[in-house]
């Protein structure tokens, strides 16, 4: 059986301190910690400033899956040990 998607819930929590962007994130799909994380510091600065943060890092295709690999076990993505270095591009970029 399979289950219809979950509507994102549109109560206000005290964590989030731009609830408007964090829905928006999470309705394009993005996970709770990123949205809670791009949607607080738009609220800190401003959204403009935050959408020219990043970029400062190489791109993932030029690393070694070793680099990858650490960057994943830092940030916690489960069932890191298993995958191709394609899957932890994937991982760390919708997390």
């Amino acid at each position: 059986m399979t289950r219809p998607p979950r509507e994102v819930a549109a109560v206000p929590r005290a964590q989030i301190k731009d609830e408007k962007t964090y829905q928006a994130l999470r309705r394009e799909g993005a996970s709770k910690e990123k949205a809670a994380r791009i949607a607080n510091d738009a609220a800190r600065s401003s959204r403009s400033a935050t959408g020219r943060k990043g970029g400062k890092a190489g791109a993932y295709e030029d690393r070694t899956k070793d680099d990858l690999y650490r960057e994943a076990r830092k940030i916690g993505i489960d069932g890191r040990s298993q995958m191709t270095k394609d899957e932890l591009i994937k991982a760390l970029r919708d997390h």
